[in-house]
């Protein structure tokens, strides 16, 4: 059984322009079950650069939240543009499941297809090794250090505004807000 105040992170990378930017805001929300905020960290990382994995895992690592940390959401695989995400080594690294969540199921033939285009053909293998993509409920999630079950146990706790983690919601909200003055969009 998933305890209702599990505590877990959601992290989402913040607006940026692909053409000036140089890095992206990372934020992370730290919750207990999808009701109570204990903390935001932050982080950032290089638009479609290769240390999201190391930047993501060092905020989580050093903060401290972690000794109570059961859960690792993130907003799809990549931040900052195809700054792709080594989700085995995130897990390895903070010694949590790592539960990446999508919108909609994604069209990685396509994705292959731009990688190749823009020279960044290396990174096809992390997404390959992030694994299948799953359906649970409405939304669709790639699991890593955790099964279907549990994690759809999770998600029945954490999912308690929308179809999103809330942990996840709120790390989007805050930073587009910081970002752009104003929060933009949905998770």
């Amino acid at each position: 059984m998933v305890k209702k105040e599990i505590r877990v992170i959601g992290i989402d990378d913040a607006p940026f322009n692909k053409f000036k930017d140089k890095k992206t805001l990372l934020v992370g929300v730290v919750m207990r079950g999808g009701s109570w905020i204990d903390g935001v960290l932050s982080a950032k990382a290089d638009v479609d650069g290769n240390d999201a994995t190391k930047r993501i895992s060092n905020m989580i690592n050093k903060c401290k939240f972690k000794p109570q940390l059961q859960c690792v959401f993130l907003n799809g695989i990549a931040v900052g543009g195809f700054n792709v995400i080594d989700v085995k080594e995130l897990s390895k690294q903070t010694k949590l499941p790592v539960i990446t969540i999508i919108r909609k199921m994604p069209d990685i033939g396509n994705i292959k297809k731009t990688l190749i285009k823009i020279k960044k053909q290396q990174k096809i293998k992390l997404i390959e090794k992030a694994g299948n993509v799953f359906k649970i409920n409405n939304i669709f999630a790639q699991l890593t250090g955790i099964d279907f079950e549990e994690a759809n146990k999770i998600l029945k706790v954490v999912c308690t505004r929308s179809l999103v983690p809330e942990p996840l919601r709120l790390a989007h909200l805050i930073a587009s807000g910081v970002v752009s003055g104003e929060s933009k969009g949905r998770a």
